[in-house]
């Protein structure tokens, strides 16, 4: 539970490189997560290649700190899968079991949302050279944080409607 309340949204790295080991921990929890009907629809790009993270940081207007990371991930969903109107839930739940496992290993990352908007979701497609199946769902910069994550207690009562 610590990482639920512990992960941030982190945007400053460390120019350290993060381990392989660690990219594939990552990678399984992502994996890990439920999908419909155990469809699967993802594809996971992962690089720490320089170029692409430049080209990737200029896909969004909101993407410019991938540009700093040592490595990001992009998850993408396959469009033919029995369920597609489902695969960007799928997607969702991935990401956020990635998410808590970058926290967990010490880590720190940010989710960079890309679908639904399809101008941005084809310029990531055309950066990575994705198949025209593939579809870009969020790009996930990771690396070490400059600064130490603080937990923050975000419940509200107010949001919490109890039905007797």
């Amino acid at each position: 539970m610590e990482s639920i309340f512990r992960r941030r949204s982190v945007r400053k790295f460390l120019e350290l490189k993060v381990e392989d080991e660690k990219i594939e921990k990552i990678l399984r929890a992502g994996m890990a997560g439920p999908s419909t009907t155990n469809q699967q629809p993802w594809e996971f790009y992962v690089t720490a290649n320089k170029d692409i993270l430049e080209k990737l940081s200029k896909c969004s207007a909101y993407a410019s700190c991938i540009k700093n990371a040592p490595m990001a991930f992009i998850p993408c969903y396959r469009e033919d899968v029995k369920y597609s109107d489902f695969a960007q839930i799928d997607l969702a739940i991935a990401t956020q079991n990635m998410l808590l496992s970058i926290d967990q290993l010490g880590l720190g990352g940010v989710f960079l949302g890309v679908a639904p908007e399809i101008e941005v979701m084809d310029r990531v497609a055309e950066v990575l050279n994705l198949p025209s199946n593939v579809k870009a769902f969020c790009m996930v910069p990771c690396g070490y944080a400059e600064k130490p994550s603080v937990p923050i207690d975000r419940y509200n009562v107010t949001k919490v409607h109890f039905i007797d």
